[in-house]
């Protein structure tokens, strides 16, 4: 056993002394190394990036030192190249006298660019664009204003005619003798500043659409920095490039000759009603007025020239004029109906015509080989195809409380026999109330109403009496709108037909399905009593394909008519107000006000939870709902919803 202990001793005292070996080599020869070989790597200087590779092997043989390799360590690495000793100066290979501009380019884009440009996405794009030319300027050659900062300047100076404001696209005066280098070169960097600000403002507009109302959604896509210099840079003719970034619709090319037009004209005008006191009717004393026969003439009334009598057929035809503007029908001839008798000033027809180009540049540059084009104050609908129109009919749009709003989205699909699903503003402001009354009053009415969850859901099937018709046409957008049937058919016979609560109603929406089906499914030979034919109790739904369809909701106060008349129309939404005001303020930056609510109007027969709506609280005191409304006149979401799941307020994509 003492033989068996021994033995164990003797091996833990070996296994000790093999082990205690190394650890004492290595503190012999780490103690040996020379402390300022180390410290005299070329390498270690302050500021010197090290190669990655070079830093992780470094790092390998802090982390784990080998004996063997440290002795090595002494002898100096050779120093890697560095990136700008590989790579040549880029302005090197310029002509002298642009390397000097170039060298000034490259200092500004470095320490000033975001003085010159306000957006980051700018700054970038430029400052990838000069380094892809090494540096060499634009507008510049040997120092001196090339032929193509000559043709966009002479452009910018010319901006008045697009309706833009030239102060606001100053270029700078290449032409100053002893100019110094670095001037030049801030001057290079500035004219290419304005010219992105011009090319942006005249195809996407001056300001955000946020700005004028929430009611809106459109592309208002601006033109990307890098593809306007590329154009320009590409183009035989650099003015011709840089206006074919304004809109190229017809309806702007009109207004855009017509502005022009206008500004060639003298102010004012000889066929003006001129204003007096305010006539009125009376059976008993009739008033006379030297105006009387001129305003027969403008109201289109038989007359003599010698007869000035104010009679009750003229007071009448005052009335309806009255009516079919907007001013409060009193029948009597004061200075609000002179004024809206003469229509616009000169002055006010060239706002008018430059609000109406300014909205066409937040639209599509492409408006579609075939296309719905809706015009809001002209309360008219026109189908386009392959650059003509084939087909045109009136239409109701929203109230001034209750906006149509203006958007471009494409047709889906065509609703034969729609179910109105009644949207929360209607149950909650106008049934509940009347159901608590009378039990039976929404049977009578051909309503029908189920209760699931503590909820109520009201809906109306397919009819003759239904809300939406026997049409509805469906193209999906943020604010649940869409186009229409409608029972009520006498609204199209009135001049002002902005009566509903944001949707748009037609007059003729069996033909208008015939015309859209013809353009999507020239194969099937639709007609009008084809679709007809189709009317009855079952609800179907048709695609509106191959073909696509776009359906655009314009808002033209001014337009140039085929006969190349001016056609103005009554601002019904104050749109070209507040365009104006921004245009004129110093900022571009207007208040919109207190946005004018939007109630989506039609309910879709798709599936729907029911509102959140207990059977106790059917009361006569009941409270308003979110949205206000009355029967036969607010028909609530088009895509179903509930009083819990209503669509949000809209938003603008440019909010302020």
């Amino acid at each position: 056993m003492s033989d068996r202990r021994f033995d164990r001793v003797i091996a833990v005292s070996m296994l000790a002394l093999m082990l205690a070996m190394p650890i004492a080599g290595l503190a012999q020869e780490t103690g040996s190394v020379d402390p300022g070989k180390v410290t005299a790597a070329p390498n270690a200087a302050v500021g010197v990036e090290q190669p990655q590779s070079e830093a992780l092997a470094r790092s390998a043989d802090t982390a784990s030192p080998s004996p063997a390799s440290l002795p090595t360590s002494s002898a100096p690495p050779s120093a890697p190249a560095t990136a700008a000793e590989q790579k040549p100066d880029p302005v090197a290979s310029l002509d002298p006298a642009d390397r000097v501009i170039a060298e000034k380019i490259r200092d500004l884009l470095a320490t000033k660019a975001d003085r010159i440009f306000a957006s980051k996405k700018e700054r970038s794009a430029v400052e990838a664009y000069y380094q892809n030319r090494n540096l060499a300027p634009f507008w510049l050659d040997k120092g001196i204003e090339n032929a193509r900062a000559k043709s966009v300047i002479a452009r910018l100076k010319n901006s008045d005619a697009d309706g833009l404001d030239p102060a606001d696209y100053k270029a700078p005066n290449f032409a100053m003798s002893g100019v110094a280098a670095e001037a030049l070169a801030e001057a290079e960097l500035k004219l290419t500043q304005t010219v992105l600000t011009y090319a942006r403002h005249v195809q996407a507009g001056r300001f955000p659409y946020g700005r004028i109302s929430h009611n809106i959604e459109l592309p208002q896509a601006p033109p990307e920095p890098a593809d306007v210099l590329s154009r320009i840079a590409g183009a035989t003719d650099a003015a011709k490039a840089l206006d074919d970034f304004s809109p190229q619709h017809e309806p702007y090319r009109k207004l855009k000759a017509m502005l022009a037009q206008l500004r060639g004209k003298s102010g004012g005008s000889s066929g003006d009603l001129s204003e007096g006191p305010v006539l009125s009717y009376s059976r008993k004393t009739q008033m006379e007025d030297a105006r009387v026969p001129f305003l027969r003439e403008r109201l289109k009334l038989p007359g003599e020239s010698s007869d000035l009598r104010y009679d009750a057929r003229l007071a009448d035809a005052v009335k309806k004029f009255q009516y079919a503007n907007g001013l409060p029908p009193t029948g009597n001839l004061d200075a609000r109906t002179v004024r809206e008798l003469n229509g616009p000033t000169h002055d006010r027809e060239i706002d008018i015509v430059i609000a109406n180009m300014e909205r066409w540049r937040w639209y599509p540059r492409d408006l579609g080989k075939a296309h719905v084009l809706v015009n809001e104050p002209d309360f008219s609908l026109k189908v386009l195809h392959e650059g003509r129109q084939v087909w045109s009919t009136r239409i109701v749009i929203g109230k001034p409380s209750m906006q149509t709003p203006l958007l471009s989205e494409t047709m889906k699909t065509v609703t034969i026999n729609p179910t109105w699903n009644v949207p929360p503003s209607i149950v909650h402001n106008e049934y509940l109330p009347a159901l608590a009354q009378d039990p039976t009053v929404l049977s009578r009415m051909g309503l029908r109403v189920s209760y699931s969850g503590g909820g109520v859901h009201i809906s109306m099937p397919p009819g003759d009496n239904n809300a939406l018709g026997r049409v509805r046409f469906n193209f999906p957008n943020r604010f649940l709108v869409y186009q229409h049937d409608t029972p009520d058919k006498h609204l199209f016979a009135h001049d002002v037909r902005a009566e509903s609560h944001g949707c748009m109603r037609v007059q003729d929406p069996a033909k208008y399905a015939e015309v859209l089906f013809n353009i999507a499914r020239p194969d099937e030979q639709w007609t009008a009593d084809k679709v007809k034919s189709m009317f009855g109790r079952a609800e179907q739904d048709i695609a509106i394909q191959p073909a696509q369809i776009w359906v655009h909701l314009t808002y033209q106060t001014a337009f140039v008519d085929d006969a190349g008349k001016l056609q103005t129309r009554r601002d019904v939404y104050n749109l070209d107000g507040r365009i104006i005001a921004a245009i004129k303020s110093e900022r571009g930056v207007i208040e919109s006000g207190s946005e004018r609510k939007h109630e989506p109007e039609i309910a879709s027969a798709a599936p729907r939870r029911p509102s959140r709506v207990s059977r106790s609280f059917f009361s006569p005191t009941l409270g308003a709902g979110p949205y206000g409304g009355s029967y036969g006149s607010s028909y609530g979401s088009p895509y179903g919803g509930s009083y819990y799941a209503r669509p949000r307020p809209p938003r603008a994509v440019y909010y302020r």
